[in-house]
């Protein structure tokens, strides 16, 4: 017998998708404070201010989206907000790529293979977006 109050398959993969990406955010959001550097290098030099306020902001942002992607209430919006910051973040992406072009070619290549990465993981959040239950 099933329990009528037993979430449907699909409402626990989907609550299995948002909280896969929280916890990806979780731990972009830590590292950023943790080890901040490797971040501070590929903020665009475009950017007023420091590179490691950027840094700071942009993990601060990520630990927020993650909170938001875990609550349901939020996940709607968070999952919106996560896939518009991913858009705004693929800058630094490809200030690394051009940084990295004279470094060796497998540090080169890692940072290439970034760029194309970004897509994937702005799907997942519009994917969490489009089946967050409506509050």
């Amino acid at each position: 017998m099933t329990d009528p109050a037993a979430p449907a398959p699909q409402a626990r993969r989907d609550n299995r998708w948002a909280l896969g990406l929280a916890a990806l955010l979780l731990a972009a959001g830590l590292v950023h404070f943790v080890a901040p550097e490797g971040f501070d290098d590929i903020i665009p030099r475009v950017l007023p201010g420091s590179a490691r306020s950027w840094t700071v902001l942009s993990g601060a942002v990520e630990l927020l989206l993650a909170a938001g992607l875990a609550w349901p209430r939020t996940r709607r919006v968070a999952a919106t907000a996560t896939a518009a910051f991913l858009v705004a973040v693929f800058p630094a992406n490809v200030q690394m790529a051009i940084d990295w072009a004279s470094r060796p070619a497998p540090e080169f290549a890692i940072a290439l293979v970034r760029l194309p990465l970004q897509f994937p993981l702005i799907w997942w959040a519009w994917r969490v977006r489009v089946h967050a239950l409506h509050p």
